[in-house]
């Protein structure tokens, strides 16, 4: 038997949450499964003997190939885009697959993943683990080479940065959706006063339009600026179509069987606090649209 062989079964029934762990580090299922699959490569090939926490150990690996490609990506990108929005999690209202259910598991709301594509790779990791995923401080300080404190600290000032920019949204998603369809609504016959009555007064929406596009990568704060460019788009209304994205109330525009834009809103106590807008074309082209007719077991 192949010296690795033995681990397939376990690693098998870790896989769930090491994609859980990999999609909130680098924000991209393709990337997450990749991460692991490199993760599983290594670790067929490695001397277990002195493993006694296999999931740790397993979790570690996976960790430290994040770690690599986000240092790596931040090198690439010479001149980062003011937002830039993860790969979103796209689900009829029935529900999310079973795959992706394991990776959502808890709420990762796409606000959530836009701030955490603002943190250093040291912050994210520190955070995600720690307050995520409950590993102690002292597991995460020798993966990015720092003192528990350190790690502390690091988790510390991302928290901070995610609790200001990413609110928890409300737990009921029906009423998530009226508000959402309310927007919609009043969107579609120019209705500003509703806009306004629906948009919470700080609400910010980020939209990331590629960089093809970067002119269209934009944040936009305060009820009376959203409002403004909800009434603008407002031609987009009849193509929309109503989805959960990344667990939350969300929509996802359809035309002439193409998906141009993905939306995903945050709702707090009734009222709409972030909107994320993904227009990037290229993205966009790997989204199709038939996922909205699936439904979830």
């Amino acid at each position: 038997m192949d010296e690795g062989a033995w681990l397939i079964e376990p690693f098998e029934e870790h896989r769930p949450r090491l994609r859980a762990v990999a999609y909130r580090m680098l924000g991209s299922v393709s990337e997450a499964d990749d991460a692991v699959q490199d993760a599983w490569l290594r670790v067929s090939r490695a001397d277990t003997t002195g493993v006694e926490n296999l999931g740790g150990w397993l979790t570690t690996v996976v960790v430290r190939v994040c770690l690599n490609l986000l240092r790596s990506r931040t090198r690439r990108r010479a001149e980062p885009l003011e937002v830039q929005v993860p790969d979103p999690i796209i689900s009829p209202e029935s529900g999310a697959d079973p795959e992706h259910q394991a990776i959502l598991a808890d709420t990762v709301g796409l606000a959530l993943m836009v701030v955490l594509e603002t943190l250093t790779p040291a912050e994210r990791l520190a955070f995600v683990l720690h307050d995520m995923f409950a590993v102690p401080f002292e597991e995460i300080a020798p993966m990015i080479e720092r003192s528990p404190a350190a790690a502390r600290q690091l988790a510390s000032r991302a928290r901070r940065r995610v609790q200001g920019e990413a609110p928890v949204p409300d737990p009921d998603l029906r009423r998530q959706r009226e508000v959402v369809d309310a927007f919609f609504a009043a969107a579609r016959h120019g209705d500003f006063d509703a806009l306004l009555a629906v948009l919470d007064p700080d609400v910010v929406l980020r939209a990331d339009g590629g960089r093809a596009r970067a002119r269209r990568t934009v944040v936009v704060r305060g009820a009376r600026n959203v409002a403004g460019q909800a009434v603008t788009a407002g031609r987009l209304a009849p193509f929309v179509r109503p989805a959960l994205v990344n667990g939350t109330a969300g929509a996802v525009v359809v035309a002439a069987g193409r998906v141009l834009t993905v939306m995903a809103f945050t709702v707090v106590a009734g009222k709409i606090v972030t909107i994320e807008v993904l227009q990037d074309p290229a993205r966009l082209a790997e989204v199709d649209p038939a996922v909205l007719d699936h439904r979830g077991s």
